[in-house]
């Protein structure tokens, strides 16, 4: 599975805006800071505003912040408000022509699958994603919610 970049900018956006929450962000400063082109951000903007989890301020020194506070903010929740879709496989889509639809189980597999990474997804909050201190960078390593049974490599 991967997802769009869409998602990857949001959640960019959202974790860089989340890191300066004493002032107003522009689009072209979250750009600039993440080497994206502002018109995708701009759009991205667009639906994270619409759904709440930023605030526009338009104007004269207008610009973006966070719709509600780090700890409230579900990455599994924006995920699912941002991703097109999650037809993983053609049957989970409205344009199934597989002929294996009726009678395969691989559609009740890779739902699970699904459902599992949203469930991991769920787990945790903007606030979790930040940095500890001001000055570390933002990839940082998290622990696992649950413990990673039975997964081969």
């Amino acid at each position: 599975m991967r997802l769009t970049t869409m998602t990857d900018y949001a959640l960019r956006m959202l974790m860089y805006v989340a890191q300066h929450p004493d002032r107003l962000c522009t689009i072209a400063e979250v750009a600039s800071a993440h080497a994206i082109s502002e018109t995708h951000l701009m759009k991205v903007t667009q639906v994270l505003g619409q759904r709440g989890w930023l605030e526009t301020v338009r104007g004269k020194g207008g610009g973006i912040r966070l719709g509600r506070a780090p700890a409230d903010i579900n990455v599994g929740a924006v995920v699912r408000d941002v991703e097109p879709d999650f037809y993983l496989v053609e049957c989970m889509g409205v344009d199934d022509h597989c002929r294996l639809s009726r009678g395969c189980r691989l559609t009740g597999v890779i739902n699970g699958a699904l459902e599992s990474f949203l469930d991991h997804l769920d787990g945790y909050t903007l606030a979790d994603l930040l940095p500890v201190s001001p000055g570390q960078a933002v990839a940082v390593a998290l622990p696992s919610p649950t413990t990673r049974r039975g997964l081969r490599r």
